[in-house]
C-alpha cells in the first residue's frame, strides 16, 4: 500500500516533463515538415526554372531548324539559278562564235574583193597610160559617162538609209566597176564606214589604211584617220587610237574634224589618268 503510493506520487512528480517532451517533439516535427515543404518548394521552382529554360531551348532550336530549312530552300534557287545561269553562258558563246565566224567570212570577202580591186586598179592605170600615151580620152567621164557618179550615189544612199550590208556591196561594185575613178577615194572611205557600221572594225581599219596608202593626197584622208581611230576605239586598242589622233592632229590641224578628234583624244587621256 505504502509502495504504490509512492510510485503514484513519482508519476504525479514527472508528468510536467513528459507534458513538456510531449510539447518539444510535437515543434520539431513541425520544423521537420516546414523544412520539408521549404525544400518541395525550392525543389519545384528550380524544376519549373528547368522546364522553362528547356521551352527556350525548343523554341531556339525549332527556330534553328526553320532557319536550316530556309537556308536550304535558298541555296536549292541558287543552284537553280547557277544551272539556267550556265545555259545561258553556253547559249551566248554559241552565238558569240557564229558572229566571229560571220566576221571573219566577212573580213576574208573583203580582204579578197580589195585585191581584186587594187589588181584592177593597177590594171586601169596602165590602159590609162597606155589610152594617153595614144592621145585617147583618160576617163570615162570624158566621155559622157556619168554611170560611176550614180552607183556612187546609190552606195551612198544605201549607208544614209541604214542598209549598211547593201552599202558594202554597191561600194564594192562600184570600185570593182570603176578601178581608176577619181571618186575611189571617197567609195573606199563609203566601204570602211559601211563596215565600221557592221561591227567590223578590222577590216574597216585595213580598208581606210588602203584609202591613205594609195590615195595619200585625197582630201579624204583625214576622214580615214578618224575613222581608224574610231575602230581603234571600238576594238580597246587605246594607244593606237591615241596615236592616230594625234597624227590626224599634226597633219590636218585645221580641218573640220580637228576639234572633234581633239575632245576625243582628251577623253581618252582622261580615262587612263583615272
Amino acid at each position: 500500500m505504502q509502495r504504490s503510493l509512492v510510485l503514484l506520487v513519482a508519476a504525479f512528480l514527472s508528468l510536467p516533463h513528459l507534458v513538456q517532451a510531449a510539447l518539444f517533439g510535437d515543434d520539431e516535427a513541425r520544423k521537420k515538415i516546414a523544412d520539408l515543404q521549404q525544400q518541395v518548394q525550392s525543389q519545384n521552382q528550380e524544376t519549373q526554372s528547368a522546364l522553362a529554360e528547356l521551352k527556350k531551348s525548343q523554341q531556339a532550336l525549332e527556330m534553328k531548324s526553320q532557319g536550316m530549312l530556309d537556308l536550304l530552300g535558298q541555296i536549292d534557287k541558287l543552284n537553280q539559278e547557277i544551272s539556267r545561269l550556265k545555259g545561258d553562258l553556253e547559249v551566248a558563246n554559241h552565238n558569240i562564235e557564229n558572229v566571229q565566224q560571220r566576221q571573219r567570212d566577212l573580213y576574208a570577202d573583203t580582204d579578197g574583193r580589195l585585191r581584186k580591186i587594187e589588181e584592177a586598179g593597177i590594171g586601169g592605170a596602165n590602159a590609162a597610160n597606155n589610152a594617153d600615151e595614144q592621145g585617147q580620152p583618160q576617163s570615162s567621164a570624158e566621155n559622157g559617162d556619168g554611170g560611176e557618179l550614180k552607183d556612187l550615189e546609190a552606195a551612198k544612199a544605201l549607208s544614209a538609209s541604214g542598209k549598211f550590208k547593201e552599202a558594202f556591196d554597191a561600194y564594192s561594185k562600184f570600185l570593182q566597176a570603176h578601178p581608176g575613178s577619181s571618186k575611189a577615194p571617197e567609195a573606199l572611205l563609203g566601204l570602211g564606214s559601211a563596215q565600221f557600221s557592221l561591227k567590223n572594225y578590222k577590216a574597216s581599219i585595213s580598208t581606210q589604211q588602203k584609202l591613205i596608202s594609195q590615195y595619200g593626197n585625197s582630201d579624204k584622208v583625214p576622214d580615214a584617220m578618224f575613222s581608224i581611230a574610231n575602230s581603234q576605239i571600238q576594238l580597246s586598242e587605246v594607244d593606237n587610237a591615241k596615236k592616230t589622233l594625234r597624227s590626224l592632229l599634226e597633219k590636218f590641224p585645221n580641218h573640220e574634224l580637228a576639234p572633234s578628234a581633239k575632245r576625243r583624244l582628251n577623253v581618252l587621256d582622261s580615262i587612263k589618268s583615272r
